[in-house]
């Protein structure tokens, strides 16, 4: 049975917009609460009484989310919305920000060998600028944003897939910087 704090808890995690924050949680219970322990009572409950939802940590916060198995409806209800939907070229550009960030224009498109698809990335907020690099024309860095991290389901870009199993599914070599003496940022 869940207390009435996981019922305000359900109640703020369904009306959130963005991820669900400790702080958010906390400002609106109005005291100090063991969040991590009441999400999962909360998704224990979930399991139990086989809901089609649960909560996952997402970008900092929690995020209530729908089991796999009721896509196929999901994906109806939505299929003409504007979901992000990017090109190759818009994903491998993405890429390239996500594991080597911050990253200048010129740097990505010397990985690519191709103009990049920053504006693209910009507009549907999945990269940001993080400040500018030191030196000649002082170019722009970016970097992925909070809405790259709940469009993934990732928590923090730590969960990203190492270089290594992304060589391995796919069967090809991929160069690291790491293993040159280049350490990401």
């Amino acid at each position: 049975m869940l207390s009435q704090t996981h019922r305000i808890v359900e109640a703020l995690l369904f009306s959130a917009q963005e991820p669900l924050t400790q702080s958010q949680v906390e400002l609106c219970v109005e005291e100090s609460i063991p969040l991590d322990e009441i999400i999962n009572d909360i998704n224990v409950y979930y399991e139990q009484e086989k809901m089609p939802v649960w909560i996952q940590k997402v970008s900092n916060g929690f995020r209530l989310m729908t089991r796999e198995e009721y896509e196929p409806w999901i994906r109806r209800l939505y299929q003409n919305r504007g979901n992000v939907k990017l090109s190759k070229s818009a994903t491998e550009t993405l890429s390239i920000v996500a594991y080597k960030q911050p990253i200048t224009r010129s740097e990505i498109d010397a990985i690519r060998g191709v103009s990049s698809y920053l504006k693209t990335l910009l507009e549907k907020n999945l990269i940001e600028t993080k400040g500018r690099q030191e030196g000649p024309g002082r170019p722009l860095l970016y970097g992925t944003t909070s809405r790259f991290l709940e469009y993934f389901g990732l928590n923090s870009l730590q969960d990203l897939p190492k270089l290594k199993e992304i060589e391995e599914i796919m069967n090809v070599e991929i160069i690291d910087d790491e293993e040159e003496g280049n350490s990401p940022q």
